[in-house]
């Protein structure tokens, strides 16, 4: 009995050395099947990097003049504004037309932006502070930069609210300082202490509309003829892409507290944009640098 027993356990034995190269080669041929191109044919190709937004070309503008005028909002009504700080065209007054602007000097490096922008006056304290100037940032934004076409010549713009009973949104108006981190920086209403010393002080930037009804130069309030694009887009009704215009207004003070505007309150921080800049050389300068996303920076001229 006991020999039967050895030989049956010696059977088995055997058998199971026998399946073992059999149980071996199926564990180690399971993982190549999952490795198999199958499961990558499934998977999603890597999205790209955006690609890099060229710095925008500027027109920088040293102060002109002072005045109780708006050519925009009160034509040809001497006085009946409230103070206002004049960049560019030194001609710009209440009566000041397209015309009369287009035949007048600037005070921007460019010397063919003849286009008038102004804003109220700041004072600190109620005493006015003269600005040192503005640099005009003319933006691609967020748009096809092809898309983009020149501001037509006599347009006029007004930005921001001088009405305003609360802050503004932070992507009309802005208040930071020169020279330092402005994401951290920058309020609608909130106006910083800034430091003063050399490429410091403060900062006003009003951020103009970027898209363009298509037809009218102008509207009853100066500003239903444009509209802000989303996300990259322009809104229906307003199918024109121009340059997303900012006029960012450089101070040599502090700010601070005592900060307020000849319209009221800091939040009634707006600006003015009447174009009379020499066609040829703007419609070359946003084909040769928005539309060829070339980087023109502060040069004179757009040519490539």
């Amino acid at each position: 009995m006991k020999r039967l027993l050895y030989i049956a356990s010696g059977l088995a034995l055997l058998a199971f050395v026998a399946i073992l190269p059999l149980t071996r080669h199926t564990a180690s041929a399971a993982p190549a099947a999952k490795s198999e191109p199958k499961a990558s044919r499934t998977m999603k190709p890597p999205i790209p990097p955006a690609p890099a937004v060229p710095i925008p070309f500027v027109s920088v503008c040293t102060f002109s003049h002072r005045g109780p005028d708006d050519p925009i909002v009160k034509f040809n009504q001497p006085g009946a504004s409230h103070s206002h700080d004049f960049f560019g065209n030194v001609t710009t007054a209440a009566n000041s037309t397209f015309d009369s602007l287009s035949a007048g000097g600037t005070t921007c490096s460019r010397a063919k932006d003849t286009a008038a922008y102004w804003v109220p006056t700041l004072m600190v304290d109620g005493q006015a502070v003269t600005p040192i100037g503005i640099n005009a940032y003319y933006r691609t934004g967020r748009r096809d930069p092809k898309s983009i076409q020149p501001f037509p010549s006599g347009m006029k713009i007004v930005a921001g609210n001088s009405k305003a009973t609360g802050p503004q949104s932070a992507q009309i108006v802005t208040f930071s300082c020169r020279g330092m981190d402005v994401p951290k920086q920058a309020s609608p209403s909130v106006v910083p202490t800034c430091a003063t010393d050399a490429g410091h002080g403060l900062a006003m930037s009003i951020h103009f509309p970027d898209c363009w009804n298509g037809s009218d130069l102008d509207s009853a309030d100066h500003q239903s003829h444009m509209a802000y694009s989303e996300r990259g887009v322009c809104p229906a009704g307003y199918p024109v892409p121009v340059p997303a215009l900012t006029v960012h207004v450089k101070y040599a003070i502090a700010g601070g507290p005592g900060v307020s505007l000849s319209s009221g309150p800091a939040y009634t921080a707006h600006a003015d944009f009447f174009n009379a800049w020499d066609q040829a050389e703007l419609t070359k300068l946003v084909q040769n640098c928005i539309n060829a996303q070339v980087e023109c920076g502060a040069r004179r001229s757009g040519a490539r």
